[in-house]
Order: structure tokens, then C-alpha cells, then sequence
């Protein structure tokens, strides 16, 4: 009988430290999301009557942010405003659209709606595509084209 009531409380203690080491299941990773605006008011920006917008915020102290600049520079003509908002120079507008990671390239149309948005570093022609997708639907062939052939 003695054997029965050990080897009793040997199995529960084995289910309960089986128990407790299933609960602990170590915390997933630190997901980031950051935070990029819906709707622009153009009044809010350079050339408000220009069909399209390509926002770049950037920092004073970030160094990819200055070749995203000149990437989004390349865009600028009279259909596209192109305006840079550095911070801390244009904190008041990092705010306002809660701009938390930089570089980020928002691109949206005359009544401030955001089609697309880049954060970190892109390619230019990532940029030039997403505005000309953006300018005229069905314009730029899709991904995985190389795949289709």
C-alpha cells in the first residue's frame, strides 16, 4: 500500500510540473507596427493644388533618410509636389499624422487620400512605380510578372 500512495503522489507531481512547464511558453517577439496616415489635408502641405503628393518625413539625424530624399526628389515635376518634413524642423506635422519611424513616403492624391506609403528604405523604382500605379491603374506590370512568362 505504501508503494501505491508514492508512486500516487510521484504521478501528481509529475502532472502538476508537467502543467506549469506547458504554461510557460516564452513571449512571442516584439511585433512593430508603426503608424503611417489614412487621409492627408493637402492645405497642410506644399502645393495643394498639385494632383499628387509624395510626403517624405524624415530626421535631421538619419542617414538612409537622406537617400530616400533623393530618390523622392526624382518624382517632382508639375503633376507631383514633392515636400520633405524634417524633424525636428516639422515636428508639429510628425505629430499631427503620428509619424513614428523615418524615412516614411507617403504619396496621395489631390484630396489627400494616402494609395501608398513606404517606410524604410525603397527602391526608386519601387517610388516611380507606386506613383505611376497610382497616376494610372494597370500601368506597371504586377510583382510576380517575371513569373507569368
Amino acid at each position: 500500500m505504501d508503494k501505491v500512495v508514492i508512486a500516487a503522489v510521484i504521478l501528481a507531481i509529475a502532472v502538476l510540473l508537467a502543467q506549469q512547464l506547458s504554461r510557460r511558453k516564452p513571449e512571442p517577439p516584439t511585433q512593430q507596427a508603426w503608424t503611417v496616415p489614412q487621409q492627408l489635408d493637402r492645405a497642410d502641405f506644399e502645393r495643394p493644388d498639385a494632383p499628387w503628393l509624395v510626403a517624405v518625413f524624415t530626421s535631421a539625424t538619419c542617414e538612409s533618410c537622406e537617400r530616400m530624399l533623393a530618390k523622392a526628389e526624382m518624382l517632382r515635376s508639375d503633376a507631383v509636389a514633392v515636400q520633405v518634413l524634417e524633424y525636428p524642423g516639422a515636428t508639429e506635422t510628425h505629430k499631427r499624422y503620428g509619424i513614428d519611424a523615418v524615412p516614411t513616403i507617403v504619396i496621395a492624391d489631390a484630396d489627400g487620400v494616402v494609395g501608398r506609403h513606404f517606410i524604410g528604405s525603397a527602391t526608386a523604382t519601387d517610388l516611380w512605380a507606386a506613383v505611376a500605379e497610382l497616376r494610372e491603374p494597370g500601368s506597371t506590370p504586377p510583382p510576380d510578372a517575371h513569373t507569368l512568362l
